[in-house]
């Protein structure tokens, strides 16, 4: 699938001698190597600090037939190779003389090139494609989640962390000394956080981020994950980035703004144009527009994910575009200049956003490598409208289900060129099992309402 990157860390020498320099200041003893599989569930292998130079050779071999959607047993053999940009001490294990650390790794073959069954390798093949163009992909996640109390064991209960609404302060807000403590982590993780707020929902929470390239806007969306459950948990509660935990209130999403650069220039801002965006930000909308039924099974990747996407909940399910109207799928957020970008506000936080990214700028690429034109924006409130008035305008929906979905994803040549074989097949093969599992199980729902009446 490429060249191997181990020749590049070997040669980012003054990264390595600044590592160095950290660990021996803060007495790191443990080193935690980190990677992700095709659902974007985060791995981990914990070796001795006396092995750092074994790691960033690329000689950390793992089992990746014991990995879903990995290797079979008879090519298990996989090695992590560190990306050195990623190093961080973990301050929540800081104490007197013994600290621990991390880095996030792509995954590699026996013969030193990148796995293609690894997803953080599939998003660096859309970035390579989107250079060959000149472009680097600016990409700004936002990921909400929810708080319930865990029970004496740690187990998530559904009782909801508080009962404060959008933008509550303290001290109805009780999740605000949680999400104080998931900022400093994140800050001594060299996170940029923006803002940090109570959301909608009750138990509903937010911290925003500084947006990155695409490699270290997933890198951060991983870690963010993994840094609020961890933090969570400290406190008796349980995060969940669960789309749809609580029936009635508001789902969890992760909007997705997205730009592309050319040399230092925001290729999406034209302020000669009405919306000050230029040909290649409509071309951009139009790929999105033509793609998204094909790649939802990937930015809602869950049986779960498509009861958040139903109308009355803020979350969009129509397929349109708006400089503003936050009912449709695609918006244009108001800065402008260098900050002009393209807002999809389908995916959810259970996404791998790995996989993810590469999706939707592979979608995006595609339509200004084809030229698409982008249909009329949608202003109006599409909540509201009639079935017969969306049907006028042409808005079509969102699959309704991870099933529709899924089936939707198999025809998509987007999906499968941008994952690759390995990844599409796993993938797909996984989401339809989970499918069938949903579909053939009894679920309370049909022993409240029929059990008792048949």
């Amino acid at each position: 699938m490429g060249q191997t990157v181990l020749s590049e860390m070997k040669n980012d020498t003054a990264v390595l001698e600044q590592i160095k320099e950290t660990i021996k200041n803060k007495c790191v003893e443990l080193i935690h190597l980190q990677f992700v599989d095709i659902e974007g569930i985060l791995k981990n292998i914990t070796v001795t600090v006396e092995q750092l130079d074994d790691v960033v050779e690329g000689k950390q071999m793992f089992d990746g037939s014991s990995i879903k959607g990995f290797s079979p047993i008879n090519k298990s053999d996989l090695y992590l190779l560190p990306d050195l940009n990623t190093f961080a001490v973990l301050p929540w294990t800081v104490e007197e003389g013994y600290a621990e650390a991390r880095f996030l790794c792509s995954v590699a073959n026996p013969d030193g090139t990148l796995f293609e069954g690894d997803t953080r390798n599939v998003l660096k093949k859309t970035v390579d494609r989107a250079a060959e163009h000149g472009y680097t992909i600016s990409v700004g996640p936002e990921l909400e989640f929810f708080l319930f109390k865990a029970d004496e064991n740690g187990n998530p209960t559904m009782e909801l962390g508080d009962n404060a609404d959008y933008f509550a302060p303290s001290p109805k807000d009780l999740g605000e000394r949680v999400r104080l403590e998931i900022y400093r982590a994140l800050k001594a993780m060299g996170f940029t956080i923006e803002a940090s707020h109570h959301e909608v929902a009750q138990g509903q929470h937010e911290l925003s981020f500084k947006y990155a390239d695409a490699l270290g806007a997933a890198d951060k969306a991983t870690t963010y994950k993994w840094v609020v459950k961890t933090i969570a948990s400290k406190y008796g509660l349980h995060a969940t980035f669960m789309p749809k935990p609580v029936f009635g209130i508001n789902g969890s999403g992760m909007h997705v703004n997205m730009s592309f650069f050319k040399d230092g220039e925001n290729v999406f801002y034209n302020p000669e144009d009405g919306l000050q965006l230029s040909e290649e930000a409509y071309q951009f909308i139009a790929g999105l527009i033509e793609n998204v039924k094909g790649f939802a099974a990937v930015t809602n990747p869950l049986v779960n994910s498509y009861k958040r996407l139903v109308p009355g909940y803020e979350a969009p399910c129509y397929i349109a575009w708006s400089a503003s109207n936050r009912s449709a799928l695609i918006r244009i957020p108001a800065k402008k200049g260098m900050a002009t970008r393209v807002e999809l506000r389908c995916p959810d936080p259970s996404a791998n956003p790995y996989l993810t990214f590469a999706v939707i700028a592979a979608a995006g690429l595609e339509g200004i490598e084809k030229g698409l034109k982008a249909p009329a924006s949608i202003d109006a409130d599409i909540f509201h409208m009639s079935e017969e008035r969306r049907a006028e305008l042409g808005i079509e929906n969102l699959p309704g289900s991870l099933e529709a979905a899924v089936s939707e994803l198999k025809d998509s040549e987007l999906a499968r060129n941008t994952l690759g074989e390995h990844v599409f097949g796993e993938y797909v093969d996984m989401k339809k099992a989970e499918w069938d599992s949903y579909r053939t199980a009894v679920h309370t729902w049909e022993l409240v309402n029929y059990q008792d009446k048949f």
